[in-house]
């Protein structure tokens, strides 16, 4: 198992790495989450999608069939995004690879951080962590690589060397 997680991270480091923007902005939000959108919506799933700049919800979206109980998903996925800058899968496997979880590591708590794949941060060449990028509504795996394709896509670059591994 560990063979897989340590598998799974480096590539996800890679993702953190590669996905990165030279700007972002109000239209870039919308655009974004429009494609995230249509990527949902043509693999015949539903989801929320949620993309904030500096704490600023800049688009927000609930497809039919999503509940509130999606909405609270995010913003305890963003929660961890925004503590640690890095994805929310990422954070996640390393607790699982660690078995430590987000309370004993630092002291938070499970109704505000989930550390579960769909959040990614909007990384800023030069800057850092500006903002991030989630959906709810989907294993998280497949939240995750839904957020990676789109991003891939947006940013040229080839989604093959940045996929995750098939788990089938």
């Amino acid at each position: 198992m560990d063979s897989t997680i340590d598998t799974d991270l480096a590539q996800l480091a890679l993702q953190e790495k590669q996905l990165q923007f030279d700007i972002f902005n109000h239209e870039t939000a919308w655009q974004l989450g429009t494609k995230l959108k249509e990527a949902v919506k043509a693999r015949g799933k539903a989801v929320a999608i949620d993309i904030q700049l500096n704490g600023q919800p800049l688009f927000f979206y609930a497809m039919p069939g999503t509940t509130p109980d999606n909405v609270d998903w995010i913003r305890r996925k963003r929660n961890v995004v925004q503590h640690y800058h890095r994805s929310s899968y990422a954070i996640g496997l390393e607790l699982k690879k660690a078995q430590n979880t987000l309370l004993d590591k630092a002291g938070l708590d499970f109704r505000d951080f989930a550390a579960h794949g769909g959040c990614f941060p909007i990384l800023l060449r030069g800057s850092g962590c500006v903002g991030t990028i989630t959906i709810s509504g989907l294993p998280q795996r497949e939240d995750h690589t839904i957020i990676i394709d789109v991003l891939a896509d947006w940013l040229n670059h080839t989604i093959s060397e940045l996929a995750l591994a098939d788990t089938n």
